[in-house]
């Protein structure tokens, strides 16, 4: 206690220095953090425009052919089937999930007085474990039982009950007509890819899709899951080349079958935000030096000031470690203190600006819910105490150095 008393009364003795001082500290961790806030928004922003999607998934579909190949000629279709995804199954062992999407586009939705227009997916449960991060806001997903049982029920999209529902009505246990058939809805789910637009669809299992729209066997397009630490590029390249063999395409053709591979907008986005967060720590490593080196000037000159003093205190017996202690816990004292209000304002403000933007409703594309990583900011109150002591460290070893008699005789 004596030496903290010790310390603050050196302190207020130089306020304006010391409040200068610590304002550059201040400063620096107030910036980082809030930088590194915005480019957690940013990140979070871009992600959101994924939409409610994993980043491992793989999307294969039929075109039609634009190389001659083994006598058959180009413009040839390459409709995908039922018996390809079993192929896929039996072949490429990495396959974690796999589930065919049987689609039907333009189907007229009847509830009441009101018709509507949507796209209408027959899918198996497997489905559902790739877009597993899609949110249900009623109700479930339709199951395997759905589908043993041919239950005439569908999960809507947020969207569609919304126009034939109205806002926020819970539309479970209620009965929609899909081309004339009365359907009950078992869940309202919100998928925000494509903009917002995969929330405008009808999920209902495969076998009610076969009943209401036949070709049991032709999909639209084939959605895979790779096993945890494939690499789903390869995964991707081995699925392509089984199917090009099973539909006699030529090797070359770039054209008869078709991919999206979210690895590869997802390892974009990684490696553009890494390049920002490294730019970002860079500025804010920066802007946080300049108040360390103030810091450091300041206990230079402190020791200047207090050569006198600490002759005496050697004279009278103190030790070097006893000075170079005292003089360390006032640097570390300003840059902590100075340090952690920088952070709590930082986090305040950023806790400010994303309230701020929830109560009003405002959706930025590229900008949401802007935040710090607890361990980021940890790091930076840590590095900047180390830092800050340093910074004390070399000005109280040259003080512990003085010779009484030396320290005596300065002006």
């Amino acid at each position: 206690m004596d030496g903290l008393q010790e310390i603050l009364y050196t302190l207020k003795q130089n306020k304006l220095r010391t409040g200068l001082t610590a304002f550059g500290v201040f400063w620096g961790i107030f910036m980082l953090i809030l930088l590194l806030g915005a480019g957690k928004g940013m990140q979070n922003g871009v992600y959101k425009s994924f939409g409610s999607d994993v980043m491992d998934f793989v999307i294969v579909w039929g075109n039609t052919t634009s190389v001659a190949y083994n006598g058959l000629g180009l413009g040839r279709s390459t409709p995908l089937t039922t018996a390809d995804m079993l192929a896929i199954q039996q072949k490429i062992p990495d396959v974690r999930f796999i589930a065919a999407d049987y689609a039907t586009e333009g189907v007229t939705i009847k509830y009441e007085d009101k018709i509507g227009s949507y796209s209408v997916h027959g899918v198996p449960d497997e489905y559902f474990r790739i877009k597993e991060d899609v949110p249900f806001t009623f109700g479930r997903k339709t199951n395997p039982f759905d589908d043993l049982e041919v239950r005439k029920v569908a999960a809507i999209g947020l969207a569609v009950a919304d126009r034939i529902f109205g806002k926020n009505v819970n539309p479970i246990g209620k009965t929609i007509r899909i081309n004339d058939v009365a359907m009950r809805v078992i869940g309202v789910f919100h998928d925000e890819g494509n903009h917002g637009q995969d929330s405008e669809r009808i999920y209902i299992p495969k076998t009610i899709h076969a009943k209401l729209f036949g070709n049991s066997e032709k999909a639209g397009s084939i959605w895979l899951r790779p096993k945890a630490g494939v690499d789903g590029f390869e995964f991707e390249k081995k699925v392509i080349e089984l199917l090009k063999i099973r539909h006699d395409v030529s090797p070359e053709d770039k054209r008869a079958i078709k991919s999206f591979n979210m690895a590869e907008p997802a390892k974009k986005v990684n490696g553009l935000f890494i390049a920002i967060n490294a730019f970002i720590w860079f500025v804010g490593l920066g802007t946080l030096t300049a108040g360390i080196i103030g810091v450091s000037n300041i206990m230079i000159i402190t020791v200047k000031e207090r050569t006198r003093e600490i002759g005496i205190r050697k004279a009278l017996g103190a030790t070097p470690f006893s000075i170079v202690s005292t003089l360390l816990m006032e640097s570390i004292l300003v840059t902590s203190i100075a340090g952690y209000s920088g952070l709590v304002l930082g986090v305040g403000l950023l806790e400010l600006v994303s309230f701020g933007l929830r109560s009003v409703g405002a959706k930025l594309e590229f900008f949401d819910n802007p935040e710090v990583n607890f361990q980021a900011a940890l790091t930076a109150i840590v590095l900047l105490v180390i830092v800050g002591a340093l910074a004390g460290l070399m000005p109280a070893l040259k003080a512990a150095r003085i010779m009484p008699i030396e320290a005596m005789r300065a002006e």
